[in-house]
């Protein structure tokens, strides 16, 4: 399995690397190895463009249908079937799609985990191995290397990771997990609705304790206040654990996804707080 997922996935993505590493190098860009990434993030990004999109706008409509959907639970409280009929008639209403959510994500993660072991390999070569490790994948004679990249990316080494660095630099390398949990959440927050966002921020904590827990509404309530924090401080501390390389593919398919976002449905909960600067 795992090498029919390194044939399918990630040896096409490292050759894509490698190509954009070539014509970085051929203009003497400096840090090519660094803005290969970035580039074959935004790359991966744009494949991946009509999907998300399919996605945010799916989302976008279910927002829009949350209120009738609410009304209908109210009113037919306890007959599941009659709510099942209802829920159905409503998707059909608004052309939604039930699966149009989820495919999208299913069909996105193994090409971003993919991409996520590209970059380990990628960051992880023992720089004697690199070459041969690298031109054994390549496709074609014209993008194999003659010289070892260099890994550094404005005086980082995209291999390190920042708790090993941290004894050397100090507190200034934990500017890269907190940067990446910072984008990560404002990522997310976008993509809470900007009225339940002003209601998460603005509850008391001890009341939602307090609410029916049996009441799926709510569950979905605190499932997303708890996401909306959760989420990127585990990405801010894997950030901290993993190579920098990583941070860097991972900050650039953040930003491109808060630009999506923002084009698609707006600046959702981010509002709340734009507004009241």
């Amino acid at each position: 399995m795992g090498a029919f997922f390194n044939l399918i996935l990630v040896n096409p993505i490292i050759n894509i690397l490698v190509a954009v590493y070539t014509i970085f190098s051929f203009l003497h860009i400096p840090y090519a190895l660094g803005f290969s990434i970035v580039g074959l993030t935004v790359v991966i990004r744009f494949i991946m463009y009509p999907l998300t999109t399919s996605q945010l706008q799916a989302a976008a409509k279910m927002q829009k249908m949350a209120p009738q959907l609410n009304k209908l639970k109210a009113k037919y409280k306890g007959d599941s079937n009659k709510i099942q009929q209802e829920t159905l008639r409503l998707y059909k209403e608004y052309g939604i799609n039930p699966a149009a959510g989820c495919l999208p994500v299913l069909i996105q993660m193994p090409v971003i985990w993919a991409l996520y072991s590209v970059l380990q390999r990628v960051v992880g070569f023992k720089s004697n191995l690199a070459l041969a490790e690298v031109n054994k994948i390549v496709y074609f004679d014209f993008l194999k290397l003659h010289s070892i990249w260099n890994t550094s990316f404005f005086g980082l080494s995209l291999g390190a990771m920042p708790s090993k660095l941290i004894s050397t630099m100090g507190p200034l390398i934990l500017l890269v997990p907190v940067s990446t949990g910072a984008l990560q959440f404002f990522l997310s927050k976008m993509m809470i609705p900007a009225k339940t966002a002003v209601e998460i921020l603005e509850k008391d904590i001890e009341k939602k304790a307090a609410v029916d827990k049996n009441d799926a509404e709510d569950f979905a309530s605190a499932f997303q206040t708890q996401s909306l924090f959760i989420f990127p401080l585990m990405i801010g501390f894997f950030s901290f654990s993993f190579p920098i390389g990583i941070s860097l593919y991972w900050n650039t398919f953040t930003i491109f996804g808060i630009i999506q976002q923002y084009k698609i449905m707006g600046l959702g909960g981010l509002s709340t707080w734009i507004k009241k600067k």
